[in-house]
């Protein structure tokens, strides 16, 4: 039976990254994008809709009697922003929910929801994260967190009616193919043009975008209904980010580096900033509460069960740079 992979938010950083790899191997795949999307995945077929409205996005699902249809719905909003933003809940909640829903009816084989490692409630600093089986968005920070919280658990609880549904939690992604404003590319691009002169004491756990995606097409195979795997690499403090950026680039190294507390103080005018010079805000409330947050998280199931590997964030970085000198952003 020929298989059919349906991957929402394909014009995305993880999205089209997955559609990569996928066609490379010759894979039939439908991409799922929004009206007027600018970069559209090749060697696809393409559909438009809205996550938002479900019936947009019915044409999806249809004509594929007799295959085995797989989705991967990595669709949804990264947002560090402080206050509600209703598009948010709306994409990846609502969003999620009528994907799932679609799923069911037109029993697809397989659903990989791409949640992410901030769903996961935080354990106090030090003590290292693993998958979990419910979530709660209450417990969970921040609006993109609470989101995306609620809408795993609508996952899973179709998994428990019979839907064949595997959770994976990227932690922080970074890497090439990011033709949006992704936060770690946003601040690459920062650094190169010399327009970062301080950076932040704190880190996260930063992953390369082509291991989550080999990790999560692994998960086609072998992820197991009604589990979670966590895709994370390690804690890079941000530091380490900007020095081997100094080291790739040759730039001036960034010497200053602000306190959290500090940070905290200012952030409200940063996001005040950046929306007047219309660039994405490398600091708020949110990002600065991130990382400032326990990192810590473990990948060993995904190891074990997915064959999950990272590569060196060094590559990852210098390829990064690369690919945006080739696209002329920087």
């Amino acid at each position: 039976m020929e298989k059919v992979y349906l991957i929402t938010g394909a014009a995305g950083h993880l999205g089209n990254t997955i559609t990569r790899r996928l066609a490379e191997s010759g894979s039939h795949i439908r991409a799922l994008l929004l009206p007027n999307e600018k970069h559209i995945p090749e060697n696809t077929e393409v559909f438009y809709g809205d996550v938002c409205d479900k019936e947009s996005i019915r044409p999806f699902f249809e004509n594929l009697e007799g295959k085995d249809i797989v989705v991967i719905h990595c669709a949804g909003i990264v947002s560090i922003a402080t206050k509600f933003d209703q598009a948010v809940y709306d994409v990846n909640v609502t969003g999620t929910k009528n994907v799932v829903d679609l799923c069911k009816e037109y029993k697809v084989s397989k659903l990989i929801y791409v949640s992410t490692v901030h769903a996961i409630p935080e354990k106090p600093k030090g003590e290292v994260m693993t998958e979990v089986s419910r979530f709660d968005p209450e417990v969970a920070v921040g609006l993109y967190a609470k989101t995306k919280a609620e809408a795993t658990n609508y996952v899973l609880d179709a998994a428990k009616e019979g839907l064949n549904a595997t959770v994976v939690h990227p932690s922080g992604i970074v890497g090439p193919f990011d033709y949006g404003n992704g936060h770690l590319t946003a601040l690459i691009i920062d650094f190169y043009k010399k327009r970062l002169t301080a950076g932040v004491k704190g880190g996260y756990d930063f992953v390369d975008v082509r291991d989550v995606a080999k990790g999560i097409i692994a998960a086609v195979e072998k992820g197991k209904p009604g589990e979670c795997y966590i895709l994370s690499n390690r804690y890079f403090k941000i530091r380490e980010i900007l020095d081997m950026l100094h080291e790739i680039t040759g730039v001036k190294k960034v010497r200053t580096f602000l306190p959290i507390w500090f940070t905290k103080i200012t952030a409200t005018l940063s996001e005040i900033y950046y929306k007047i010079v219309k660039r994405p805000p490398l600091f708020t409330a949110y990002s600065i509460y991130t990382l400032d947050s326990n990192a810590l998280f473990s990948h060993e199931k995904a190891d074990r069960e997915l064959g999950y590997t990272n590569r060196d964030m060094k590559e990852t970085l210098k390829n990064t740079v690369d690919w945006l000198k080739e696209q002329g952003r920087i």
